[in-house]
């Protein structure tokens, strides 16, 4: 026979429901309760009465009386206090009575700033967020290459559909728009002369020049070329002086001239050309960067280009080749993005676990950053409990209070019905003595 299912957890936002298990045996333990502090009642208010009828037959009963007397009225005072707090005992409309019934709102929001209060302030969250050590467990996570391939895989599956949101929305023009905006906003010959610095720090430069007169050498032992100067000389000269060679002789005294010279110029880190280039490009530097001239060369320049459709037009190819890239990519069993973000992350997983000083500034990072949410959002949340326990029926409200405390406000009224009585026991006996002394 199959078993039924368990009832549900009490719920407090429905006028009635089936009790859970626990809760059922919750309901058990109070009725139990119940019996016993009201037996213990009737019992001591049957001994008064007994003790009280037979008290001129011993001076004993007397003091069985004045105990149960005592025992009635604590019984019956606690009776009256467990009531009290749920409804009006026996019906009667008692002042501050039936307490929950008549104060949810204000439990409500007292309970709400309660936990605000105690719970969510600034020094109780932090110290609770400090034992956890945040670092360590994404670092765990993501140096189990299962779990780096996972998400991985996850984010590689969202690529397409992020990349068609993109192209079929207005955030590829905005995107667009927006990279536009920041490059008209650059000062290209500021920039230019920057760069040009950088480069030419510790005479950089100079290698450009070296590489311009090996290029120069290069040209110079070339036949071709050397055929084709000693055309043009042999055009330029007379013809008188052609018939003594004096084009070969002339082309000769030039090589060796021009060779001899860029030999002094490549061995010699001080030659005159070499700073005459030093101050060329020093000079260059400081026109980009001071020269309204340049300047406005430089921004035509730099809106000719923009202004392009070329440029347009291998902006889109390059968009269209990377949605293509992606979707092909995403759909193979041995996706490319994945395999690298995957060895990323475990790379990742793996250098955060070994460092103990990025795992402190993350840690503490985690804990700025939550304190922060729990101090902005903590009246958010105290609202939120008040306004929940305001919106529960009350019926189940106090039924559930009743289940879970109600047991001990039981024994309260047993303990008072016994102290009652001894309190009583120990009043009589003062009494008895001071009437025999």
């Amino acid at each position: 026979m199959a078993s039924s299912p368990p009832a549900e957890p009490t719920r407090l936002d429905r006028d009635d429901g089936p009790l859970s298990a626990r809760d059922l045996e919750k309901q058990a333990a109070l009725r139990r309760a119940k019996v016993v502090a009201t037996a213990l009642l009737a019992l001591s208010i049957t001994v008064m009465i007994g003790a009280k009828l037979l008290e001129h037959r011993h001076p004993a009963f007397g003091f069985v009386a004045a105990f149960a007397e005592a025992a009635t009225i604590g019984g019956l005072a606690d009776w009256y206090a467990v009531v009290a707090l749920f409804k009006h005992p026996m019906g009667l409309p008692i002042p501050h009575t039936a307490i929950i019934q008549k104060n949810q709102d204000r439990i409500a929001d007292s309970l709400g700033k309660f936990v605000e209060t105690n719970f969510l302030a600034p020094g109780p969250v932090g110290a609770k967020l400090r034992e956890v050590d945040f670092a360590a467990l994404i670092a765990a996570w993501l140096a189990d290459p299962a779990k780096s391939a996972s998400l991985s895989r996850f984010a590689v599956n969202l690529l397409p559909k992020a990349v068609a949101g993109m192209d079929q929305s207005r955030m590829k023009e905005f995107l667009a728009e927006r990279l536009t905006d920041q490059v008209n906003a650059l000062k290209l010959g500021p920039l230019a002369a920057q760069l040009l610095g950088a480069v030419t720090a510790d005479r950089r430069h100079q290698r450009l020049l070296d590489e311009l007169i090996g290029a120069i050498e290069r040209i110079l032992n070339d036949p071709a070329t050397i055929e084709g100067i000693r055309d043009k000389i042999r055009k330029e000269l007379p013809t008188l002086f052609n018939l003594f060679k004096a084009d070969a002789y002339l082309l000769s005294r030039i090589l060796k001239s021009t060779s001899t010279f860029l030999d002094e110029v490549r061995d010699d880190p001080d030659h005159a050309l070499r700073q005459e280039f030093d101050r060329f490009v020093q000079g260059f530097i400081t026109s980009l960067r001071d020269s309204p001239d340049y300047a406005e060369r430089a921004e035509k320049l730099k809106h000719d280009v923009l202004g392009r459709q070329e440029l347009r037009d291998v902006a889109q190819e390059l968009w269209r080749n990377i949605i293509a890239f992606v979707e092909r990519d995403v759909a193979s069993p041995h996706s490319r993005i994945e395999a690298q973000m995957t060895a990323i992350l475990t790379e990742i997983g793996a250098k955060l676990a070994a460092d103990p000083r990025m795992k402190a500034e993350m840690n503490e990072g985690f804990v700025v950053a939550l304190s922060t949410l729990v101090e902005q959002q903590k009246s958010g949340a105290s609202r939120f409990i008040a306004d929940q326990v305001k919106s529960w029926n009350l019926r189940q409200l106090i039924r559930l209070i009743e289940l879970n405390i109600g047991r001990d406000l039981q024994y309260i009224r047993l303990n008072g019905t016994l102290i009652g009585g001894l309190a009583g026991l120990v009043l009589h006996t003062i009494e008895v003595l001071l009437r025999a002394s």
